[in-house]
């Protein structure tokens, strides 16, 4: 079964700049399409990546957060920059179901990690 397994949160100040990783297990990461998702937005994911490589942000990061793959270790990442209070959320990576889009809809996610926190100060 597919498992994923979210690390990287903490708290930063407004401005901050973190870094979140994705182990994954039993999906490849580099033909596959996947996402990250947090609590607020429960409609779409944040940020999708297609498995040619497209991606897909929602307008509230866009320009702030990259995702990426890393596909040496067959993780997922999101580069978050300047990190607003408004941030401040439990963070999923997840995995698509198939691997030609780079749609944010939850339901083209099949599995999900348990999250990790972020939490932009002011």
């Amino acid at each position: 079964q597919v498992q994923l397994r979210e690390s990287g949160g903490g708290s930063v100040q407004a401005g901050g700049s973190l870094r979140l990783s994705c182990a994954v297990s039993q999906f490849t990461v580099s033909t596959g399409s996947m996402g990250w998702f947090r609590d607020r937005d429960t409609s779409a994911a944040i940020a999708a990546i297609a498995g040619d490589g497209r991606t897909s942000y929602a307008d509230s990061v866009k320009g702030r957060f990259t995702i990426s793959k890393d596909t040496t270790k067959n993780d997922l990442s999101l580069r978050m920059t300047d990190l607003k209070p408004e941030d401040t959320d439990m963070y999923y990576c997840a995995t698509a179901k198939s691997p030609v889009s780079a749609a944010r809809y939850r339901t083209y996610f099949n599995y999900w990690g348990q999250g990790t926190q972020v939490t932009g100060t002011s």
